[in-house]
């Protein structure tokens, strides 16, 4: 069965910057959802969001921008606002599960809110042409509060809906729930689309088995952990690329002069690629030992000094 795979947007990892060079070095993914587009208050788009989704920084991905409100303005507002940069399809973030998100009302703190719901994509099927999709939790507090937004789904042309197999309150922790999954494939007519948890090529082929029906795939923080894994799954290997450890290492190089170009000062690099490392060391045998090295980096010197030798000794 030929497979779709597509790239789960992380909030501070997975922009334009990151996208491209990830395209460049491992490719296998079809489709990236950008970061969502949050507005400051008022109907205006931040600068770094609005960089990146300008098609000049997107030549050679299919991106689709992704937004997160409870308000029916800013909907049409950033659909009106995607539209003017020729994109066709706007995703609706109902999966985000940081507390501070979901307190507001937003992300999977939304999916009680039926009647918000309603109201959106009734405004929004009026009042605009955008392709709507959606990328949902199963609930926030438990995994039944989606089956009581299909209904409402039902009766709009959604594209399709990406749901990550888990609730909001349980953030990344704990399993994802398989059993309440299929429950959401029995009670909608839309097409679902699977996220959560692939994170190896056996991973994928074990949830294929258990969802045959299901032929999009959704990869987030296992595209960051190991970027070779989407090519890996189009290939149907387990084998790695005998250069592995050099590929990795450009690529790294890549988004790494890239945001130091960008961000400004030696603290917000550090950051910066503190956060992808937390990450990347899960792809070294020793992934406590990695990123305690990079942790330990006080300066953009031993940083750098720090990548070469975990390159090197791996």
């Amino acid at each position: 069965m030929s497979l779709t795979l597509l790239s789960s947007p992380l909030q501070g990892f997975t922009d334009y910057r990151f996208r491209n060079a990830f395209q460049h070095y491992f490719g296998g993914i079809d489709t990236f959802y950008s970061p969502y587009i949050k507005l400051n208050g008022k109907l205006a788009i931040k600068g770094s969001y609005e960089r990146d989704i300008l098609p000049e920084n997107n030549t050679t991905l299919e991106v689709i921008p992704q937004i997160i409100t409870n308000d029916a303005e800013e909907f049409l507002f950033v659909a009106n606002y995607v539209q003017q940069l020729g994109y066709k399809e706007l995703n609706w973030n109902l999966g985000c599960p940081y507390p501070m998100v979901a307190k507001c009302g937003m992300g999977s703190g939304l999916i009680r809110n039926t009647t918000q719901i309603e109201h959106i994509l009734q405004r929004v099927h009026e009042e605009t042409n955008i392709i709507v999709s959606m990328k949902m939790r199963m609930g926030y507090e438990n995994p039944t509060e989606i089956l009581d937004v299909f209904p409402i789904l039902d009766h709009f042309p959604i594209k399709n809906i990406a749901i990550h197999a888990r609730i909001g309150k349980q953030l990344y922790k704990g399993g994802v729930d398989l059993d309440s999954f299929q429950k959401c494939l029995d009670h909608t007519k839309h097409k679902i689309y699977y996220n959560g948890d692939i994170t190896s090529v056996e991973k994928l082929r074990m949830m294929q088995d258990r969802f045959p029906s299901i032929d999009h795939w959704m990869i987030g923080r296992g595209l960051i952990s190991d970027p070779f894994l989407p090519s890996m799954i189009k290939n149907n290997t387990t084998e790695y690329p005998k250069n592995r450890l050099e590929i990795f290492e450009s690529f790294h190089d890549t988004i790494y002069h890239d945001y130091d170009a960008y961000l400004s000062g030696p603290t917000p690099i550090r950051m910066k690629m503190l956060g992808f490392w937390e990450y990347f060391s899960e792809s070294f045998s020793n992934p406590q030992k990695t990123f305690k090295k990079i942790k330990k980096a006080g300066n953009s010197k031993n940083y750098e000094a720090a990548v070469k030798e975990i390159f090197r000794n791996e």
